[in-house]
């Protein structure tokens, strides 16, 4: 229990700076400006998810030995919702977000979730029990 909760609070932690930093590449959320608590309430979803995406790795051992399924879960997830964000007008790129060819999504969210969830489940240390 927690790891579980190591694993929110530096989700939270690290979504709220990410979130701080590339927020200057979106021209709003919803229509709106987007304000402190807009970044809040996105950095509390982003640390849910990743506390959740992260279970798998700590109970299983399949995933304990395979750290990188995070990056890559992350990453699809995160593509997920940027189309679905961008279809229905949730948010917009301003020019100067960098834009991935083919999958047409901003690279600092496409990024955000995987890199995070593999970075902190690398700090918090997540191993396969060895057998004696």
């Amino acid at each position: 229990m927690k790891k579980i909760l190591l694993i929110f609070i530096l989700a939270f932690i690290s979504n709220i700076i990410w979130e701080n930093l590339h927020a200057f590449l979106y021209i709003h959320y919803q229509g709106q400006n987007i304000t402190q608590l807009i970044l809040l309430r996105a950095a509390l979803f982003d640390a849910t998810f990743i506390t959740i995406l992260s279970l798998p790795f700590i109970f299983l051992k399949y995933f304990k030995q395979r750290l990188w399924w995070s990056l890559v879960m992350g990453i699809i997830f995160a593509i997920i919702l940027e189309y679905f964000a961008l279809i229905t007008n949730r948010w917009a790129y301003n020019d100067l977000m960098p834009i991935i060819p083919i999958i047409k999504t901003g690279l600092t969210p496409t990024l955000q979730l995987g890199l995070i969830a593999y970075i902190i489940l690398q700090t918090v240390n997540i191993k396969p029990q060895l057998n004696n």
